[in-house]
């Protein structure tokens, strides 16, 4: 029997004052260790950081924000933030909120404390767009946060094609307020925690990180609520959409790769 993490979603929608102190400390851990590994001991080219952490800086209060990536290692979340400056990666109150696999991180009190503290969500894989997890994230989302999605829905790790979870689609039709959609695409991140044992993250590998230019659905979502269109259609249009700008972003950013 899987562990029960019922317990989690009600200190996630409502924070105490302890939770606030301890994912304060635990953000800022994690976000140093990030930049160590990222930044210091391994060979990572960045591309347009510029357009997150400018998304985190400037945009306006209250507009939500979502980016989504390709899910090739264990470490991309936290390892993809590292490349952020210090005062955004080790900042509480600016980085991500993360779904997480809650057969991994999650499996009893200790580890879901500490995934709790850095802002993860725990996804039950296969139990569909409607769960609590994707309920609290469209929540924060109507706060103005952070959401991160890797919308493959596990780690790829033979790198191939993995049709989109419509997940992604959901949270932006339904958040109140249209998010900033900003696509992420990596590569050499398995490199530094391989897939297979042992689980031991590596030095000097070559990494490429390539922020894409924010995707924009506003007309697209407009029409899809305008002409009523069923909700599991219009997540699938979404998601579709996200899909091809992923894949382009992916385009460009293995010819960087192979550049370097």
């Amino acid at each position: 029997m899987s562990y029960n993490i019922s317990w989690i979603f009600p200190r996630l929608r409502k924070p105490s004052t302890f939770w606030h102190l301890a994912s304060t400390v635990t953000i800022a851990a994690v976000g140093l260790f990030s930049k160590i590994i990222m930044v210091w001991l391994n060979k990572t080219r960045v591309h347009n950081r510029q357009i997150l952490s400018d998304a985190l800086r400037n945009r306006p209060h209250g507009v939500p924000l979502i980016t989504c990536s390709n899910h090739e290692s264990c470490f991309d979340d936290p390892g993809l933030w590292g490349v952020l400056p210090l005062n955004q990666v080790c900042n509480h109150n600016v980085i991500r909120w993360s779904l997480a696999a809650h057969d991994i991180c999650f499996t009893n009190k200790y580890h879901s404390l500490f995934f709790m503290f850095g802002k993860c969500v725990p996804c039950v894989r296969g139990a569909g767009v409607y769960q609590p997890a994707m309920d609290v994230c469209i929540e924060k989302l109507a706060l103005g946060e952070w959401v991160h999605v890797f919308p493959e829905g596990k780690v790829n790790m033979a790198q191939e094609y993995i049709r989109l979870k419509w997940g992604i689609g959901r949270l932006i039709y339904e958040s109140p307020v249209l998010p900033i959609i900003i696509p992420i695409w990596h590569k050499g991140m398995e490199t530094v925690l391989p897939n297979e044992p042992p689980y031991i993250l590596r030095v000097g590998k070559k990494v490429t990180i390539n922020f894409g230019e924010p995707i924009d659905l506003n007309e697209l979502v407009k029409s899809l609520k305008e002409r009523n269109v069923p909700e599991p259609e219009a997540r699938k249009v979404i998601t579709d959409r996200i899909e091809e700008e992923l894949d382009n972003l992916r385009i460009k950013t293995e010819q960087l790769h192979n550049k370097c």
